[in-house]
């Protein structure tokens, strides 16, 4: 722990917000060394004769500022690399906004934090088939979408089928991506103010866009199988959400798949209280699970959402949304409005993909990737509890004691891998602690890469806090 204390006769403006200042002035010159504990709020309170709110709001300023990263019971800690953060992280908000991710990635880390495609080579197929739109379009390239193609929808009808389900080509709409097509969807059929229901943990980045444009976040509690029934019926008395957003297979992060009863209480649930269902079927289309899909149990109220980006490649964000009956316009419209409009070259692209059985080779082959590095995590990570399954590229990491998600994120980046903490996946304030990360082993180009990485966080597990003060 360092002995620095600020000098509080500089600067200007109120006292909490000259010692932020102050700490992050120490940071710049060195003074307060990557990996630096600040000192005891309680401690500097009596030291420079201020009130224990005082620094508070200090600390919190620096943190808002992404200068530190801080956890009750263990204390406050300078962040590596300060000087490489975008200003933009300054404001509360678009850090607020941005998750516990930086903006922009910590060059020389290993991307422990990434789900998409594993690049199995794929580069040479998306060539060769750009090349032929380029060739073949090379008008409608260069131009807006004002057309949308018969081909386009039958793609979206293939890629999205799965089991005793194939939606209809009316009903579907190609979209920039997974994301982009929930928040259309969101756009399309609620109202700024309204409520939407999600798991306490979950792809939070689609609460965080809802909250953007107006929508007020209700968490439902879930457990091993997923939503719990009981209260998502609870929240839906109480608190009635216009809609949910639910992953029930291959769930991000917990890996959860919800069983058939489940999933048609859900249905069942909504469907009594009017709430619209969003069914994010990214990784669900990877695990080969044959249980039925919301959208089959109850079609007149669910959108399922699919693409190719964490199957076939990470820089083909292409989507689908199947709609229920006589909504498909208004879902497109909703998309255009949102998103700007999706590229002519990128949604011909998927739909070649997927038509010429390009896509599904290529997930397959991510997939037996995907099989070889999680066969590896069960190796290295032998006696660690975790849930993961075998295609799907990131599994959810209890950590024994004493660490805490945060600490261990942090610990890991001094170690140069970047990890998910818990909070990254809560879709908005609780006093849940689950004590887990998330580690995503998809982006390493290799399999030795891989492994480093996992070893390397197997040693920080193992070695508790040895380096580490306790919080005073």
């Amino acid at each position: 722990m360092t002995n620095w204390l600020p000098d509080i006769q500089q600067g200007h403006g109120p006292l909490y917000a000259r010692i932020a200042d102050q700490i992050e002035l120490a940071i710049g010159n060195g003074a307060l060394p990557v990996g630096a504990k600040l000192p005891p709020q309680r401690n500097l309170a009596y030291d420079i004769g201020v009130t224990i709110g005082t620094i508070g709001r200090a600390y919190n300023i620096v943190r808002e500022r992404g200068l530190v990263s801080g956890e009750v019971g263990r204390g406050t800690y300078v962040l590596d690399h300060p000087e490489s953060r975008p200003p933009e992280q300054a404001d509360p908000l678009t850090t607020s906004l941005a998750g516990t991710r930086p903006l922009v990635a910590p060059v020389g880390k290993l991307r422990f934090d990434s789900t998409a495609a594993p690049d199995i080579g794929q580069g040479t197929v998306l060539s060769e088939v750009l090349s032929e739109i380029s060739h073949e379009h090379h008008a409608d390239i260069a131009s807006y979408a004002r057309n949308f193609p018969d081909h386009w929808f039958e793609a979206g009808c293939q890629w999205l089928a799965r089991g005793g389900f194939r939606p209809k080509p009316e009903n579907i709409v190609p979209t920039l991506g997974a994301h982009a097509a929930v928040v259309a969807v969101i756009a399309a059929v609620t109202a700024p103010g309204d409520r939407i229901a999600f798991e306490t943990l979950t792809y939070s980045q689609v609460s965080r866009s809802a909250g953007l444009i107006g929508r007020r976040t209700t968490l439902v509690e879930s457990d091993a199988f997923g939503m719990i029934p009981d209260d998502f019926e609870r929240v839906c008395a109480q608190q009635h959400p216009k809609l949910a957003f639910l992953m029930p297979s291959a769930q991000n992060p917990t890996v959860a798949v919800m069983p058939l009863a489940r999933r048609q209480a859900i249905a069942d649930i909504a469907r009594k209280y009017g709430v619209w269902l969003v069914e994010d079927d990214l990784y669900g289309a990877m695990t080969g699970d044959q249980t039925p899909l919301l959208a089959e149990l109850a079609p007149e109220r669910t959108f399922l959402v699919g693409g190719l980006s964490k199957s076939v490649a990470a820089g083909v964000r292409g989507g689908w949304v199947a709609c229920p009956p006589h909504f498909g316009q208004r879902i497109r419209i909703a998309h255009k409005m949102v998103s700007g409009g999706l590229p002519f070259i990128l949604a011909e692209l998927c739909a070649r993909l997927v038509l010429s059985g390009s896509a599904a080779a290529l997930r397959s082959q991510g997939i037996e990737e995907v099989r070889a590095r999680e066969a590896m995590a069960r190796e290295v990570f032998e006696g660690i509890e975790f849930a993961s399954h075998p295609c799907i590229p990131f599994l959810w990491m209890k950590l024994p004691d004493p660490w805490l998600s945060g600490t261990f994120k942090q610990a890991a980046l001094q170690e140069g891998v970047l990890v998910d903490d818990e909070d990254e996946f809560k879709a908005g304030r609780t006093d849940r602690v689950f004590h887990r990360i998330r580690i995503g082993f998809s982006s390493p180009p290799q399999r030795a890469e891989v492994r480093a990485g996992f070893q390397t966080l197997k040693r920080l597990l193992d070695s508790g806090r040895a380096g580490y003060d306790s919080f005073e």
